[in-house]
C-alpha cells in the first residue's frame, strides 16, 4: 500500500525513548465503544506514559447514554486517565445527531480551551465528524504544542456518502470551510487510506501540511479461550459498522436468497442501520439465516472468527469514503480465514495484495446471494491457503505494535508548525 509519499520509517525522539512523555488524546469515542484508540492508548499507558484522554459519555449505537456514565466525569482505565464530557445522545432522528455532535463540540472545545495542565503532544482521533477534535487546535494554540491529527473518516465528503447533504448547498459549503480550518490547523495529518492523500491535496487544497500513512491498528485479535461452535454449516460473519455505507441490508438480503440451511450469516456490531437491519430479519423471517448478535465486547467477537467459513468485508464503492481501508478489513486478516469482499478503492487493493479475497461481483442481493455459492464451491485447501495468505500479510504489515509504533514515531517527531 505504501506509495511514494509514504515511507514507512521510524523516527525517534530521545523524549520518547529514555523518558514519560504526557499525551493529551482527543477522541469522540473510547471504551465502552468499540474503537481501537482505546487499546492504542492502553499500549501507551502500559509503556510508562502519561495518557490524557477527552471523550465523551458513552452512547454511539445505544441511543442513550448508559446508565452508569451519566454522573462520570473522570475515572482511569487500564492506566489511562479519562475526562467525559457533555452530550446529547445519538439517537434515531437527524437533529438528534446534529445536536449529539454540536453538544460535544462546544463541552470538548471549552473544556480543552480552559485545560491548564501542560502535555507534550496532542493526538487527536478523527472519526465522525471532524468538528469533534476541534478543540484539540484551541489547546494546540493556548498551550504552544504540536498536534497530530489521525484521519480516519474524510469531512466533509462523508456527509456526501451519507447522502446528509448535498455538494450544493450552503450547509455543505460552511461545514466544507469549517472543516478545512480544523486540518489545516494539524502540525501533521496520518492518514488511514493511501487515497485520503488525493482528497486533502485536490479537494480541500491542503498543499502544506504533512500527510503520512498510517492505518488504524487492528481492533480484533485472536483471544484465548474456546471459539464458538455453530450449529449449522457454512457460517459467514460480519462484525463491523452498522451503517449506510456497508452494505449490511443487502448481505440480509442477499442470505434470504440462499436455501434453508445452505449458509448462515452472522452480524456483530452497531450503528445507525442496526435497527433497519433488525426489521429486515423479523420482517423476512430470516430467525434461522441471519443472526443480530448486537454489540459484543472485544473478546467475545474474536471467539466467532476461529470456526466461520468466511469473513464478509463490504463498503459501498463510491466516492473518497468508499476508498478507505476499513478497521475490520484489517482485523480480519490476523484470524487466518478466507474473506468475501465487496469493496472497492483502497481495501480492494490491500486485498489483491493479501491474495487471501474472493470478490463478489456486484452488491446486489441478487450479485450476493450468487457470490456466496460461488464462495462456498472453493476448494477446501483454496480457502485455508486464502487464510493463511490473511495472516502472514498480517503479521507483515499491521502487527498492532507495529502501527501503534509508527503512529508513536510521528508522535515523537518534534514537528511543529
Amino acid at each position: 500500500m505504501d506509495g511514494p509519499h509514504y515511507t514507512r520509517v521510524r523516527r525517534t525522539s530521545l523524549l520518547w525513548d529514555n523518558g514519560r512523555v504526557k499525551i493529551l488524546v482527543v477522541t469522540p469515542h473510547y471504551y465502552p465503544e468499540g474503537f481501537s484508540i482505546t487499546p492504542i492508548c492502553e499500549s501507551w499507558a502500559k509503556q510508562g506514559h502519561d495518557v490524557f484522554v477527552v471523550t465523551n459519555r458513552p452512547n454511539y449505537g445505544y441511543g442513550r447514554i448508559l446508565k452508569e456514565y451519566r454522573r462520570v466525569q473522570d475515572e482511569t482505565i487500564n492506566g489511562v486517565r479519562v475526562h467525559r464530557c457533555f452530550l446529547f445522545a445519538r439517537k434515531k432522528s437527524r437533529l438528534s445527531i446534529i445536536a449529539n455532535y454540536l453538544s460535544f463540540y462546544v463541552s470538548s472545545s471549552l473544556y480543552l480551551s480552559s485545560l491548564k495542565e501542560d502535555f507534550d503532544v496532542v493526538y487527536s482521533f478523527s472519526l465522525s465528524p471532524i468538528i469533534a477534535v476541534s478543540g484539540a487546535n484551541k489547546y494546540k494554540k493556548r498551550h504552544h504544542v504540536p498536534h497530530y491529527l489521525h484521519c480516519l473518516d474524510l469531512w466533509p465528503e462523508s456527509v456526501l456518502a451519507t447522502r446528509a447533504m448535498k455538494k450544493r448547498s450552503l450547509g455543505y459549503r460552511l461545514l466544507y470551510h469549517w472543516s478545512k480550518s480544523i486540518y489545516s490547523k494539524a502540525d501533521e495529518i496520518m492518514v488511514s487510506s493511501p487515497s485520503f492523500e488525493t482528497y486533502f491535496r485536490e479537494e480541500l487544497k491542503l498543499k502544506d501540511v504533512p500527510i503520512a500513512y498510517v492505518p488504524q491498528p487492528a481492533f480484533l485479535s485472536p483471544q484465548e479461550g474456546e471459539d464458538i461452535i455453530y450449529c449449522t454449516p457454512n457460517n459467514f460473519l460480519y462484525a463491523g459498522n452498522i451503517g449506510s455505507l456497508q452494505l449490511v441490508e443487502n448481505l440480509v438480503l442477499g442470505f434470504s436468497l440462499l436455501f434453508e440451511g445452505e449458509a448462515t450469516l452472522h452480524i456483530i456490531g452497531m450503528g445507525s442501520r442496526k435497527e433497519a437491519v433488525e426489521s429486515l430479519i423479523k420482517e423476512k423471517r430470516l430467525e434461522g439465516r441471519v443472526i443480530y448478535h448486537g454489540p459484543l465486547p472485544r473478546k467475545q467477537t474474536s471467539r466467532y472468527y476461529g470456526n466461520c467459513a468466511g469473513i464478509i468485508v463490504s463498503l459501498k464503492d463510491e466516492g473518497y469514503a468508499g476508498k478507505t481501508i476499513p478497521n475490520k478489513l484489517i482485523s480480519s486478516l490476523c484470524f487466518g480465514k478466507p474473506i468475501f469482499a465487496l469493496i472497492g478503492g483502497d481495501g480492494r487493493k490491500l486485498l489483491e495484495k493479501t491474495g487471501g479475497a474472493f470478490f463478489g461481483e456486484g452488491n446486489t442481493p441478487e450479485e450476493i446471494a450468487e457470490g456466496i455459492r460461488a464462495f462456498l464451491a472453493l476448494s477446501e485447501e483454496r480457502k485455508k491457503e486464502m487464510g493463511r495468505k490473511n495472516l502472514s500479510y498480517f503479521r507483515a504489515h499491521f502487527e498492532f505494535q507495529k502501527t501503534v509504533d509508527e503512529i508513536t514515531s510521528i508522535l515523537s517527531s518534534g514537528r511543529k508548525k
